[in-house]
């Protein structure tokens, strides 16, 4: 099931999205289904309308936990160790680092070098602490296609990432929640304006999803509506004002931001 967070310029609103590519609808829906049982109004709104447009579909109430070199070939290609480590890295971003699909990306004035990094994101949907493996599929609500932008720049002149990592629109999420997908195959890639940067697999993560909860939750408390992003394949690459952001992630959908520098 699809999950979707939208306007038509009022109030947020959250809604099932039933159909295909191309001809896909909005099955309105009571209260926000992360927190409270969503029905069905019995509004249903195409989502080719003018007025219609979509959100990221969470904002996370307290944290986005994020995870880097979880892709060997993208941590050799940075000029870290490519392997199985004790623990891989972990950093947050906060909720004001989100945007949804087709908001901007804007360019730090700080940066001469933005990097796109399409990741499988998993939203918490239950409260956990101390999870095990094999009981992560029960407190994850779904998955969500994101993209960690970074400015590369800042990151390689800091040890700590909180200007690299953190400003305002360096989260997109989106375009919806998946809430039946299995996460442990599916092929991810990125384009920019149309040309392919990045194409994997979660197959090739080193930590794979319930091994990344179960961690997670035993580092901090894991609350409804709370994001980990599972890290990035090799291929990331530099964005510029003009460009046009396209994350795929298979069974999720596509998440397309434009980039602008103000």
């Amino acid at each position: 099931m699809r999950v979707a967070r939208f306007t038509t310029g009022g109030d947020p609103q959250f809604a099932i999205v039933e159909g295909g590519v191309g001809d896909e609808e909005l099955v309105v829906l009571t209260g926000d289904p992360l927190f409270v049982p969503g029905h069905p109004t019995g509004e249903r709104i195409s989502l080719s309308r003018e007025d219609v447009r979509l959100l990221a579909p969470v904002i996370p109430r307290s944290k986005a936990v994020c995870l880097g070199r979880n892709y060997v070939e993208h941590a050799e290609e940075l000029g870290n160790i490519g392997a199985k480590g004790d623990l891989p890295l972990l950093f947050l971003k906060p909720n004001t680092a989100v945007i949804g699909p087709d908001d901007p990306i804007v360019v730090p004035d700080y940066s001469d070098e933005v990097h796109l990094e399409a990741e499988l994101a998993i939203v918490i949907g239950r409260v956990a602490k101390d999870v095990s493996p094999e009981g992560a599929t029960a407190v994850i609500s779904g998955y969500t296609g994101a993209n960690d932008v970074t400015a590369r720049d800042t990151q390689r002149q800091e040890n700590q990432w909180f200007r690299a990592k953190t400003f305002d629109t360096s989260l997109p999420l989106g375009p919806w929640i998946e809430t039946e997908l299995d996460p442990s195959d599916l092929a991810i890639s990125s384009r920019v304006n149309g040309e392919t940067r990045q194409e994997a697999t979660t197959a090739d993560m080193l930590w794979d999803v319930p091994e990344i909860v179960s961690m997670v939750s035993h580092i901090v408390t894991l609350l409804p509506g709370d994001v980990i992003l599972t890290g990035t394949p090799a291929g990331v690459s530099a964005i510029e004002h003009g460009d046009r952001v396209e994350i795929e992630i298979e069974g999720i959908g596509i998440l397309m931001n434009p980039v602008v520098r103000r």
